[in-house]
């Protein structure tokens, strides 16, 4: 069997994998801030997480798959400053600043995000604590630590104290040295180090969501959440998952953590994907524009076209979207989808599959190379050495990681007002009259369907 080899950020190199639990993998993935829509350069995280759970599985790994729901203390700014983001979103929105109105907002976004998860095909995790519900277990872990010697207080509340964790620098190889006082653009003139940070947040009386403390009331810093829902769920954390923005803070912070409460490393495998750029820039929320799954459908866009299109780059690479790109993906999608449709009709048999099975397997443990393991894909779409039934086996199989449903794929069955409406387009453009023609097609996709002309005639589609 192929063995699974992994890029750790850790060591900065790929390395075979090995679980703490033999058959058992216990996995972790930042989850989103239900303050606004995830778009679709934070599905990113989520698909590549997904694939990643897809093929553990396929090597017939159990996986159990943790990531948290942000729904308090994440700041504006992820070094401690700004106003909570979901209290950003009462505002933006008009809404009282209430505890009940931060509920509110984070059950609308939070929804929304399921059902996005649900339209991408990404497999449900099998918990999505919120942090607000786990605030206990949090001031026991800044208490560990505390008691440990690693934290200090400030005017701020509970910091982290950096200078005594001697690992600190090395997932995200920071130069501690060079910074100087401030250089984390923290107005804290108590912290020992520019790379000290918030364990517990005190002194802010306008904040809405607060609790007691040891050290007054307050609320937790958006680091400890992850450190202390990964370790309360999973015992023993074999990946974590995330952003490579999230790897000199968020998850330097919580090694640090780990560390300060326990004593010990507590994940073996950090995991990042890069990000998805839109003309040249990473897309962020702070720009204010920000293109949604929702985005995507309202343009006629299946989201699974915006899964293959995921698929057609490696995770630890940059990824462009542009709208050419989005449709170069959907015309590989339709044709797949095509493909496997007519492979459902015939019955021919021959060919041995095992050769095709083994450089898939490869692809895929080779860090989730996804573009090669589409290209496998293809190659059997395209071989005259298999028949129809071996060629859609293969295509199914290969499917439990690609995600792309191509086992409930159904013939789609086109009303007679449709094909009535196909014909008198086909019979306008025999005659040339274009105009009447352009005027059938946007009338066939306000009732929802899409043509296409190909040199075999024109081709309807449910959008």
């Amino acid at each position: 069997m192929t063995k699974i080899q992994l890029f750790n950020t850790l060591g900065r190199e790929k390395q075979e994998f090995k679980p703490i639990k033999k058959g058992q993998v216990n996995l972790y993935s930042c989850g989103p801030t239900v303050y606004w829509y995830a778009h679709i350069g934070n599905f990113r995280s989520y698909l590549f997480a997904d694939v990643l759970k897809r093929v553990l599985q396929y090597n017939g790994l159990k996986v159990k798959h943790v990531m948290n729901i942000t729904d308090v203390g994440h700041l504006t700014s992820d070094g401690d400053e700004g106003e909570d983001k979901m209290i950003k979103a009462l505002r933006r929105e008009g809404k009282e600043l209430t505890v009940e109105g931060v509920k509110q907002i984070s059950k609308i976004y939070e929804s929304a995000f399921l059902v996005d998860m649900k339209l991408l095909n990404i497999l449900k995790p099998d918990k999505l604590p919120h942090a607000s519900d786990y605030v206990k277990e949090m001031v026991e872990s800044v208490k560990k630590i505390e008691k440990n010697g690693l934290a200090y207080k400030t005017k701020v509340g509970v910091v982290f104290d950096t200078g005594k964790f001697p690992n600190y620098s090395e997932l995200g190889k920071l130069n501690l040295k060079q910074q100087k006082e401030g250089a984390s653009g923290k107005k804290d003139s108590e912290r020992k180090n520019a790379s000290d940070f918030a364990l517990w947040i005190t002194n802010q009386p306008k904040h809405i969501m607060m609790w007691d403390s040891p050290w007054g009331r307050g609320f937790p810093g958006w680091h400890l959440e992850c450190s202390v829902l990964s370790n309360k769920f999973l015992k023993g954390i074999d990946i974590h998952t995330g952003g490579v923005d999230h790897i000199t803070v968020h998850h330097s912070n919580e090694i640090a953590q780990n560390w300060g409460a326990t004593g010990k490393k507590c994940v073996n495998y950090w995991m990042h994907n890069d990000f998805l750029l839109q003309d040249k820039g990473k897309m962020a929320k702070s720009g204010g524009s920000i293109l949604t799954i929702q985005a995507l459908i309202d343009k006629g866009y299946n989201p699974l076209v915006y899964r293959y299109f995921s698929l057609s780059a490696h995770y630890r690479s940059q990824q462009n979207f542009s709208w050419d790109n989005l449709d170069g993906a959907k015309n590989a999608y339709e044709r797949l989808k095509n493909l496997v449709l007519g492979l459902k009709s015939r019955k021919d048999s021959k060919g041995d599959t095992e050769e095709f099975k083994k450089r898939f397997l490869q692809k895929i443990n080779d860090d989730l190379n996804m573009p090669e393991a589409l290209a496998v894909m293809w190659d059997v779409l395209r071989s005259t050495d298999l028949g129809s039934k071996q060629k859609l086996s293969l295509v199914l199989q290969f499917d439990k990681v690609f995600g792309l449903g191509l086992k409930d794929l159904k013939k789609e069955k086109v009303p007679k007002e449709i094909l009535e409406l196909v014909k008198q387009r086909e019979q306008a453009r025999e005659k040339k009259d274009f105009k009447t023609s352009d005027k059938i097609r946007d009338e066939l996709n306000k009732k929802g369907w899409t043509i296409h002309d190909s040199k075999d005639g024109a081709k309807v589609q449910k959008k």
